[in-house]
């Protein structure tokens, strides 16, 4: 795959930096956050670096029709998928994305409301 370097998620996926993974396949890595801020709290990245939303590009169509089918499955092995469970794209700096690398972050575990959780 595709990393670059410095990107603590790419390292994650390498494996040079640890983690809990929750799911993997050959595409994509999902792993728990350090700093959950619900009770289950997981983010899924592709294993190719992507800096964001905002830069994907057609060459990234896969990973972008695929990224939703990986979170629904992480949410079922999660066991979210009856109760619900909410996705966050931080696209930008402004969004608060902190890590240029693109990932979705699954919530759950609790009733959230809105805004926030």
């Amino acid at each position: 795959m595709y990393s670059m370097e410095g990107c603590i998620f790419c390292d994650i996926v390498a494996g040079k930096i640890p983690s809990t993974k929750v799911y993997e396949d050959t595409y994509f890595y999902a792993f728990k956050d350090i700093e959950p801020v619900a009770p289950i709290h997981v983010l899924v990245v592709p294993k190719k670096h992507v800096a964001s939303l905002a830069t994907l590009t057609e060459n990234d169509e896969d990973i972008a029709r695929n990224m939703l089918f990986t979170i629904q499955k992480v949410a079922a092995t999660l066991g979210l998928a009856e109760d619900g469970y909410r996705v966050v794209y931080n696209t930008g700096k402004k969004a608060g994305q902190t890590v240029h690398h693109l990932h979705a972050h699954i919530l759950g575990g609790k009733e959230m409301s809105w805004p926030g959780v």
